[in-house]
């Protein structure tokens, strides 16, 4: 019943920026956590950044000072705001969710469909 639903990648050149944005839908109750993963060709998927609702923020070391999370807690939306692109950032990225719903118990995982990241030349 939950969705979430990526949006904002595309192509970019080394040193530009993209903001990504991920909008939840669906019967919610309370959104415990929202947070970027991203996955790369031929590599793991990876933590890159998370929010929690008390306000604390993560961030993978690769992309500290150059990535910024925040939350729209009336649109059910966390965003990404990416800087300074690199390269090796090229990959989709995944939104991921701890999610209670109205009528639900304990909150469960959610994740995104993806949305694609290339920094290319």
């Amino acid at each position: 019943q939950v969705q979430l639903v990526e949006s904002g990648g595309g192509l970019v050149q080394p040193g530009g920026s993209l903001r990504l944005s991920c909008a939840a839908s669906g019967s919610i109750s309370s959104i415990y956590a929202m947070t970027w993963y991203r996955q790369a060709p031929g590599k793991q998927r990876e933590l890159v950044a998370g929010s929690t609702s008390g306000g604390s923020t993560n961030y993978a070391d690769s992309v500290k000072g150059r990535f910024t999370i925040s939350r729209d807690n009336a649109k059910n939306t966390v965003y990404l705001q990416m800087n300074n692109l690199k390269p090796e950032d090229t990959a989709v990225y995944f939104c991921y969710a701890v999610i209670r719903e109205n009528r639900g118990t304990i909150p469960r995982a959610y994740w995104g469909q993806g949305t694609q990241v290339t920094v290319s030349s």
